[in-house]
Parts: C-alpha cells; structure tokens; sequence
C-alpha cells in the first residue's frame, strides 16, 4: 500500500530523490493503514484469486496484505525499484511466505513485463506516475484473465497533518493524481463494479511523529519539520478512493 502518492511502479518519492527514506516512509505507510488497506480488500468483489499481481509494489505493504487475506494466492510484486523489491523478499524469508511471492523488475514506462493472466491487480498509489494511464490500463486489461478484476487505489493528495491545512493544488508532475479514474478504466474496456472513498484518521504516535517529520522536511525543510512534529494537535489524515473494475 504505496501510499501517498509515492514508492511504486516507478521509482518515486514526494522529493523525488530522497530515495534514502523512501523505504522508511513506505513501511510506515504499511503500518498506519494497515487497517484500511485490510478493509478496502475486504469489500472488493472476488472471492479467492489465486494469482495476484501487485503493481508497483514498493516495499511489500499491499502484497502481505493481499497475501493474509487470501490464504491460497501466489502473488507477482512488480516495481521499478531494486531496494524496494530487496527489503520486500526479506520480509517475505522473515514471515516465511518467500515460496508465495515472485518479485519482478520493470519500468512499467518503457518495458511492459510478462506478468502471466492474473485473476487480480492491484494497483495503489501507483498508476498516477504514469505519463499515458490510459495506455497502461489498456496493457492490463489485456494481462487479466477473462473476468479478472483490477483494483486502483489513490489518494486524493498528500496527508495532511494539522486541521488548518489546506487540500493540495494540481502537481504538474503528477498531473493525474487525484484524478477520477472511473471514465479512464471504462475508456479501456473495463467495467466498473464499484468505487468508495475511505477516510483515514490515525492520532497522534510515534510512527505519525515519524511519517510527518519526513513528509513536513521533504516540503519545507528540516527546522520547519522539527518545529511541526512538537504540535499538540498533529494527527494523520488523508482520504483514499478505490475503484473496481471487472474486465
């Protein structure tokens, strides 16, 4: 679960070069919306895939949670990033579950990867990086098998951190986050079976103090991040929207 909005499928962060925390960060993605994430995969629409792909998998938080929910999935991690893969085939030896996960190594910009005829994608917080979504939808409609389901998780910013804050503006680098996918994936063949947006408020902890430091210094610098992270009122929100389309 890469989330907000960095980590997967590409090689990307927020400050786009502070690949040193970039792990960090999405491990503690993993561990503050690890209920959230159980939640969304509990609503989709399929019953028992067997094999699943996680597209832009970042350091393994959607794969392990696709992996405890469905007991009987092999799962296909893919992104662009050799560490991320590295740290998520380590965790994968730890829980031991190293026989149920293949990992693969692609650009998905350039090079698309023989990913076999998955029954599920998911795809979270990955397909906004891409410059053509559109041909990209199109290349996994095409990789599905017949009645297989592809989940598009995406948040609809960056977190947020104190209540005064304002929602993000347009990024022109990643001009399709936020972006409402439901026309996108029927333009590609697909057909939307559901779409819900999840709200996301984790208090105060640790692990937030943490999230938020990196985040808030990546945006406004060191002292502006120290500064934030002594508030009283600093907590985790965010929203995520999840659609899912049937092929």
């Amino acid at each position: 679960m890469s989330e907000h909005g960095h980590g997967h499928g590409h090689g990307h962060g927020h400050g786009h070069g502070h690949s040193d925390d970039q792990a960090e960060v999405l491990d503690l993605d993993a561990e503050l919306l690890a209920g959230h994430t159980a939640d969304i995969i509990d609503w989709l629409p399929t019953s028992a895939p067997r094999h699943v792909v996680d597209l832009g998998s970042g350091t393994g938080a959607g794969t392990f949670a696709l992996l405890a929910r469905y007991p009987e999935a092999h799962i296909t991690a893919v992104d662009s990033s050799v560490d991320h893969l590295q740290r998520l085939r380590e965790k994968a030896g730890e829980r031991g579950l190293a026989d149920r996960i293949h990992t693969v190594l692609a650009d998905l910009e350039s090079d698309w990867p023989d990913l076999g005829t998955p029954d599920l994608i998911w795809a979270s917080a990955s397909l906004h990086h891409m410059t053509n979504p559109g041909r990209t939808l199109r290349q996994l409609h095409d990789t599905l098998a017949p009645g297989g389901l592809l989940a598009v998780v995406e948040l609809a910013g960056m977190p947020q951190f104190f209540p005064e804050q304002a929602p993000d503006g347009p990024d022109e680098r990643l001009p399709h986050r936020g972006a409402d996918w439901g026309p996108m994936l029927t333009g590609a063949g697909f057909t939307v079976e559901g779409e819900r947006t999840v709200t996301v408020h984790v208090e105060r902890s640790e692990a937030v103090e943490r999230y938020a430091h990196i985040v808030l210094r990546r945006q406004f610098g060191p002292e502006a991040a120290d500064k934030a992270v002594r508030r009283e009122d600093l907590s985790l929100r965010t929203e995520r929207t999840v659609w899912a389309a049937r092929k």
